[in-house]
């Protein structure tokens, strides 16, 4: 099924922040150079989008959604946003590199995502991105999953919104469409979650709406509850929670 989250583009910057800071890194990873063309796929509100284009390359930012577009544009009028699916979008731009953060684990046709990151390419163009990888939030993942199968008698797995493939999985799909995985590499990265004890709410209202569709906004904090006694042992620390990320990093470079 296609993902039913909602966007609060406010809550995201305010509470979520941390999406933009870590994603610093794989900007380092991209390494863009002053007049380089550049996609920025599944941009959000536009934070990295702008790292790049401090570079001197010159960037498009791309999203699915259009409250978060929205967002961007008015915080960086200087730089094109787009909205568009990252599945299936076609552009007659050719760029020198597509870039992506925290965006391909929400596309879970991966092989159209990589035919349409290929098609706009140049030869010899890259595309640098990171992802939720195999594991990514699956103590999150199962505490929802016992609540809602145990207590609603939900089918879970048909309303997971994600796609959290191994190094190898991806790679292969890559390779299959043309490309040379240059680099990989699939590691933890525990991610404290900002607001206290209300942590995981936002994250929860931010990120997982397609596991609660049917119920209010009362009902929800409820059952976020009842998820947070399940997991707390595990990730709540200090008084901080704590998300089990496990992330993939990736440059495939688009073969002549």
């Amino acid at each position: 099924m296609s993902s039913v989250n909602v966007w609060n583009a406010d809550l995201y910057d305010d509470k979520l922040s941390f999406v933009s800071s870590y994603g610093k890194g794989v900007v380092e990873l991209l390494q863009p150079q002053k007049g380089e063309k550049i996609l920025d796929l599944g941009c959000g509100t536009g934070d990295l989008t702008y790292e790049i284009f401090k570079s001197g390359a010159i960037v498009t930012g791309s999203d699915f959604s259009g409250e978060m577009i929205e967002k961007a544009r008015k915080k960086y009028p200087q730089i094109p946003f787009i909205v568009a699916n990252g599945e299936t979008f076609r552009t007659n731009e050719k760029y020198d590199a597509v870039f992506s953060n925290a965006a391909l684990h929400w596309m879970k046709q991966a092989t159209k995502v990589v035919e349409s990151v290929e098609l706009a390419l140049h030869p010899g163009g890259r595309f640098v991105a990171e992802f939720g990888g195999q594991g990514n939030v699956q103590t999150v993942i199962r505490g929802i999953t016992e609540v809602l199968s145990q207590e609603y008698g939900m089918n879970v797995a048909e309303r997971n919104p994600w796609y959290f493939p191994s190094i190898g999985e991806y790679s292969t799909i890559l390779e299959q469409y043309g490309f040379r995985v240059s680099y990989a590499h699939h590691f933890d990265r525990p991610t404290p979650l900002t607001d206290g004890e209300m942590g995981l709410n936002h994250w929860l209202d931010s990120f997982a709406d397609d596991f609660f569709p049917e119920f209010s906004k009362e009902e929800k904090i409820v059952i976020y509850e009842k998820i947070k006694n399940k997991i707390q042992s595990t990730l709540y620390k200090d008084g901080i929670w704590e998300a089990d990320y496990k992330r993939i990093r990736i440059v495939a470079i688009k073969k002549r």
